[in-house]
């Protein structure tokens, strides 16, 4: 008897040693499943917009003046990049008069240069190329058409009558990346990039060292949705979800997307998963629905709708000289977003950001 009762204490005692067990791997952040031991979407939803519109009351008259806009992949709609060339194109309409046209490109951005000629040829006497990938296309039309005043966003075109405008995204990148770690409870983080080439590696490169500099055991997973120079990667928000996902299930409870149109496939993995995201470009917070706004941590400000409109009231009032102009944290072209009130520490980032302004921190432009 007294056997059969030491037996039966001893199957009882493997049964609660096999369910505690169970419970901790529920528990636990190191997976995707949920547990209090990750960062969770707990944002507040309907923030108005704390960033200044482009425009001020001392812009030119530029009525009669016409101003043509070509974006890259993805189109307007893609609630970041595309849309924050829109919005400064819009603007300078708006407030300057101008007569504006904005045409997109097909699925693979193949005629980017007939569009550009095209507005050339119906005497556009200003063109921009919303991306690197004008480049090209922009050096031919520009020497076949002097006269007129073209601006590419992230490229460069060594020619009189074109302006390069540049940004210095591994900056701001920095910022969120050490917010992500700051806030991150599982000590696992995630980026996803749409394209694998040199400029989506500027994001890839401040974010991870930010994420390093404010938590230095942090662990750090970076994917990309295309190879180099397959610019679908920018417009396929199916597999930014699958990636995203993807980084979630492996543990990380913050991702950080560049990936333009792509990226809204991140935040609605973010939604499914329960864990943050950070967005990129605009405050994308401010065009995601009540759901995603929870999710979302802050984005990365780079503000194309500043530079396009600035370059057009250049163009207004005759002072466009053409070469690189750079948008930085000095500047304000580059920043990031507080909407939804759940960064974890403000005031630190507000510290490396006047850091990296002072030249106390120097950011990487390559992972």
């Amino acid at each position: 008897m007294a056997r059969r009762r030491w037996f039966g204490a001893l199957v009882l005692l493997l049964a609660f040693g096999l369910l505690s067990a169970a419970c901790s791997s529920d528990d636990g952040g190191g997976g995707g499943g949920g547990g209090d031991e990750a960062a969770t979407c707990k944002g507040k939803t309907g923030d108005a917009a704390t960033t200044e519109a482009p425009g001020g009351t001392d812009d030119p008259d530029g009525k009669g003046k016409k101003v043509g806009l070509v974006f890259d992949i993805g189109g307007e709609g893609d609630k970041s990049f595309n849309d924050s060339a829109a919005a400064g194109i819009d603007a300078a309409e708006e407030n300057m008069g101008i007569t504006a046209k904005k045409l997109e490109p097909n699925a693979d951005g193949s005629n980017r240069g007939e569009l550009m000629r095209s507005l050339a040829e119906d005497d556009y006497e200003m063109i921009i190329g919303v991306g690197f990938a004008f480049a090209e296309d922009m050096a031919t039309i520009a020497k076949d058409f002097p006269d007129i005043k073209f601006a590419i966003i992230d490229g460069v075109v060594e020619a009189e009558n074109v302006t390069s405008l540049l940004f210095a995204e591994e900056q701001g990148s920095y910022l969120v990346g050490a917010e992500a770690a700051l806030k991150s409870e599982t000590g696992k983080i995630g980026f996803v990039g749409g394209v694998e080439g040199d400029l989506i590696k500027k994001f890839q490169a401040g974010y991870e060292a930010g994420a390093k500099a404010a938590r230095d055991d942090i662990e750090i997973e970076s994917k990309y949705i295309a190879p180099d120079g397959d610019f679908t990667g920018f417009d396929d928000a199916a597999k930014g979800k699958t990636i995203a996902a993807g980084l979630y299930e492996n543990g990380a409870d913050v991702v950080y997307h560049a990936a333009g149109k792509s990226g809204l496939g991140v935040f609605e993995a973010a939604v499914e998963a329960d864990r943050l995201a950070i967005g990129v470009d605009s405050d994308q917070y401010l065009t995601a629905d009540d759901d995603q706004q929870k999710c979302i941590l802050t984005s990365m400000l780079k503000r194309v709708d500043i530079a396009v409109y600035d370059a057009i009231r250049d163009f207004v009032d005759g002072s466009m000289k053409g070469g690189i102009v750079t948008n930085d944290l000095e500047t304000g072209g580059i920043d990031y977003s507080t909407s939804g009130g759940q960064l974890a520490d403000q005031d630190k980032l507000d510290e490396y950001k006047q850091d990296i302004i002072d030249g106390k921190i120097e950011v990487p432009t390559e992972p």
